[in-house]
């Protein structure tokens, strides 16, 4: 397992495009026993309509179908990722709800999967699901390739967000210096710059110097949208 895991990372760590990346780990999913993949990532940005990039090689009628009926506000795989990061197994014989989306994904093939979703320090949110036609999963098979495919959702998401991020939220590489994000965390408090002067034994223009430092490393207009973009991503923990 170790090998079989430091093997793939290495190749897709040295991948430097998305569609590299979603080939390579296509191929393993198959190498794994899935006809069929798909990878979606959430960007914790902007508040109101967060960014979502998704790959696939599903066949081309459903993702039209996915895309056409807007079907990822029903998912259920999609709406369990997003509260829990343990494996979600589905089959015909388990299935219970949605039964109009279930039924048109088992009419393109998609009889069997497994999706499984990574929440990651800077407030993205990643899911790999793996699936196929036939053979529901045994236990043997999840002995013999359950840790595998536990690792490739985690080297999926990792490699992903390393080519994605720096394109769609640069913000998130920002650094903010300790006193920064002092002062971010007592604004996001509700605190004004004369509290933080007060409670920092610093003086107003200095809190407002570091305040619009801020401002400008997180892109941002206002203090208040700093304080929320830089909670989102992560920037204050």
């Amino acid at each position: 397992m170790g090998n079989w895991q430091n093997t793939h990372l290495d190749k897709l760590l040295g991948l430097q495009s998305e569609q590299a990346l979603f080939i390579e780990i296509a191929q393993l999913a198959r190498d794994l026993g899935f006809d069929y993949c798909a990878y979606g990532l959430r960007m914790p940005l902007p508040v109101s309509n967060p960014k979502i990039v998704m790959f696939s090689n599903y066949p081309s009628a459903w993702q039209s179908q996915y895309l056409d009926n807007d079907y990822i506000v029903i998912d259920p795989t999609v709406r369990y990722g997003a509260v829990s990061q343990l494996p979600f197994e589905w089959s015909g014989d388990i299935i219970t709800t949605n039964h109009q989306f279930w039924e048109e994904a088992r009419a393109h093939g998609l009889n069997v999967g497994r999706a499984q979703s990574v929440h990651d320090h800077r407030g993205q949110v990643g899911m790999l699901t793996l699936a196929r036609s036939h053979e529901p999963f045994s236990d043997n098979e999840i002995r013999k390739n359950g840790l595998k495919i536990a690792s490739l959702v985690q080297m999926a998401h990792q490699g992903m967000t390393r080519v994605l991020t720096p394109r769609l939220l640069p913000e998130s590489e920002s650094e903010l210096t300790p006193r920064e994000v002092e002062i971010l965390r007592w604004t996001a408090e509700g605190k004004t710059s004369d509290e933080i002067s007060d409670i920092l034994h610093i003086s107003v223009r200095t809190v407002n110097f570091h305040i619009g430092n801020v401002i400008r490393k997180l892109n941002t207009t206002n203090k208040l949208a700093a304080s929320v973009k830089a909670t989102a991503l992560g920037l204050l923990n």
